[in-house]
């Protein structure tokens, strides 16, 4: 069975750092883009950060870029979105998704989503 699962979502102080991983099962991560999305309440799901499949080149959005590192381990068929210096602008359900294509944050594109983590920043 195909799956992505996102976990290491929680409650955090504003300035403190979170590790989200996605991990999958039934399908091999390195063969895809994955991407991380956020959707916070009463908004729409936007994309946070992106690792390519084939040569890991990492993207990010303005709005994370220098707070965020996105990182893949193969051996553990798991991605990883590490998250400091947060703020509460960052609470929001954070979501992982596969692409069999190039990064980007298209959403159609992505054939594989996570249930989604709870990240919940505030003091």
């Amino acid at each position: 069975q195909v799956q992505l699962v996102e976990s290491g979502g929680g409650l955090v102080q504003p300035g403190g750092s979170l590790r989200l991983s996605c991990a999958a099962s039934g399908f091999t991560l390195d063969s895809y883009s994955i991407g991380w999305f956020r959707q916070a309440p009463g908004k729409e799901r936007e994309g946070v950060s992106c690792i390519s499949r084939r040569d890991d080149i990492t993207y990010y959005k303005d709005y994370v870029k220098g707070r965020f590192t996105i990182s893949r381990d193969n051996t553990k068929n798991t991605v990883y979105l590490q998250m400091n210096s947060l703020k509460p602008d960052d609470t929001a359900v954070y979501y992982c998704a596969a692409s069999p294509t190039y990064c980007n944050y298209y959403e159609p594109r992505y054939d594989y989503w996570g249930q989604g983590t709870q990240v919940t920043v505030s003091s």
